[in-house]
């Protein structure tokens, strides 16, 4: 959790897979930032957070999805998750505009703290 002057700016949460055979995996949930947060790196931080935790949790895999084209998207992007593909239709938007597509990531943490070490 991210807290500024006013209170609760952000938030990201991971799930462990359900599976027996997928202990090693977990799913990022969620990941917002409110808007007054935006622009200010707290999502990358947050995404560290959970990263650094999931990796202690002795995770080393996750992944998530994005609403297409949106600031989360580039933000995974940039912070190295790997592009999978994109689900058409996938969630409904929150204003009521019809279904929107979702994009796919994943991130081998076992390979990105290698990457990390050996820079």
């Amino acid at each position: 959790m991210a807290r500024d002057d006013q209170g609760i700016v952000g938030t990201g949460q991971f799930h462990p897979a359900w599976a027996p055979h997928q202990l090693h995996r977990a799913d990022v949930a969620k990941l917002i930032v409110h808007r007054r947060g935006r622009q200010q790196g707290i999502g990358r931080a947050l995404m560290h957070a959970l990263e650094a935790r999931a990796r202690s949790g002795g995770f080393t895999l996750l992944t998530l999805d994005a609403k297409r084209g949106e600031v989360a998207e580039k933000l995974y992007r940039k912070m190295g998750w790997t592009y999978v593909g994109v689900i058409p239709g996938y969630a409904l938007n929150a204003d009521g505009s019809g279904p929107s597509d979702t994009v796919i990531f994943y991130k081998n943490l076992r390979r990105a703290a290698e990457l990390t070490l050996s820079e």
